[in-house]
């Protein structure tokens, strides 16, 4: 079994469903995963702005693709996550600075700072950042 640590610090939708695609596959393959949510990476966890995440400009043909290919909503994909064992870390020194509770995550999230993520990640086989 081996360890995956990613880190989230962008917050569209083609972000999240990197970090949550990449996570769900680590973790249906037996990995043990973190993913550390940080600056905009906070919106992939946030209870109401993570159902709602923008569409890169330009890219608005992808939302018919999305739905002709039955590919999981983000939603769906952080239920995934939590239910395969994906832990998640959000960044205290940017909810500090951003103003934000743990209460405006989705729950099962961690909070922690990057020692804690790194703690993490230094024994990990893989490290991903978006």
């Amino acid at each position: 079994m081996g360890k995956v640590a990613i880190i989230a610090s962008n917050g569209g939708l083609f972000d999240a469903y990197k970090v949550f695609n990449i996570a769900t596959a680590g973790a249906a393959s037996d990995m043990e995963v973190a993913i550390f949510f940080t600056f905009e990476g906070l919106n992939l966890i946030h209870k109401e702005v993570h159902k709602n995440l923008p569409m890169p400009e330009g890219k608005e043909n992808y939302a018919e693709g999305f739905a002709k290919s039955n590919t999981p909503s983000i939603p769906e994909l952080v239920e995934i996550a939590k239910d395969l064992g994906v832990k998640f870390i959000a960044c205290q020194m940017t909810m500090d600075v951003m103003g934000l509770k743990k209460e405006d995550f989705i729950d099962g999230t961690e909070v922690g700072g990057a020692v804690t993520f790194l703690e993490y990640a230094k024994d990990a086989d893989v490290t991903l950042a978006f």
